[in-house]
């Protein structure tokens, strides 16, 4: 076989893979997106008939609609301060040198390797302890404290990232014309770091989002879009549960397509 023939093979396969890859994240995605179509009012086949009734229910449906700004509530306060702590967490493990700084950068990534569940566990065994002492309830404030726990160690991971390609210089030169420290961080580090930043609060925000077991462990009897469609689907499945996963989704997907841009303009 040519070598001419030996690189269409390779390509043909790779090609293939990427293709099969694709269909297997894929093709659960569009048989959600199908059955939210379905006319009938159970999850079955063959299709009753094709409709958008679903997406009506959808927006007259008081429970879902709570649940919506629930989790927006949650994933937008949580992304906030986890974006602002694992950030300035990013920058102080990789430009700093500081005695146990070995230790700080174990500790804090520490989370990512913790199960969802388990952390979830702990949490609520905790807030329970100081619910007693300080007389409170779990709610939408315990579970943006878990989240918080939860998503801030992937923004320090992707920020630091964008830290390491830092040119330092750069600040140096700005503190030689004058700047301040707080000047240099608003005017050149931040600016320049902004495209990991961005990436990593949108990473955040879908990871606080879609969490189920944090939120269903600290959020009380606040119901957001993953326990509202868990608990609808423990009763019995219907079409209003495929709409409202595709109503998430979508923006979804478009937050993660803007944050591959700005990743790809970030200065390199």
């Amino acid at each position: 076989m040519s070598a001419h023939a030996q690189d269409k093979l390779i390509n043909i396969m790779l090609y293939g893979v990427m293709a099969a890859v694709l269909l297997f994240f894929y093709i659960p995605i569009f048989t959600l997106i199908a059955f939210s179509l379905q006319e009938g009012r159970y999850l079955t086949l063959p299709f009753e008939g094709i409709s958008i009734k679903w997406y009506g229910e959808l927006l007259n449906s008081a429970p879902a609609l709570t649940a919506l700004k629930n989790s927006t509530l949650i994933a937008f306060f949580a992304t906030l301060i986890a974006t602002a702590v694992g950030t300035t967490a990013a920058i102080v493990a990789v430009r700093y040198r500081f005695s146990g700084k070995a230790i700080f950068q174990a500790l804090t990534g520490a989370p990512l390797a913790f199960p969802q569940l388990l952390l979830g566990i702990v949490l609520l065994l905790w807030f329970s302890v100081l619910g007693r002492w300080f007389g409170f309830n779990t709610g939408i404030v315990t579970a943006i404290i878990g989240h918080i726990v939860y998503i801030t160690p992937f923004v320090m991971v992707i920020v630091a990232v964008q830290v390491y390609n830092f040119d330092a210089q750069l600040e140096d030169a700005a503190r030689d014309c004058g700047a301040t420290t707080w000047e240099v961080y608003r005017h050149v580090t931040i600016p320049l770091l902004w495209p990991g930043i961005f990436s990593a609060a949108i990473f955040a925000f879908l990871l606080s989002w879609g969490n189920f077991y944090i939120t269903y462990s600290l959020a009380g009897s606040t119901r957001t879009v993953p326990t509202f469609i868990f608990s609808g689907i423990a009763v019995g499945s219907s079409p209003l549960y495929p709409a409202i996963a595709t109503v998430v989704f979508i923006p979804g997907l478009m937050l993660v397509a803007i944050a591959a841009r700005m990743r790809g303009s970030a200065p390199k």
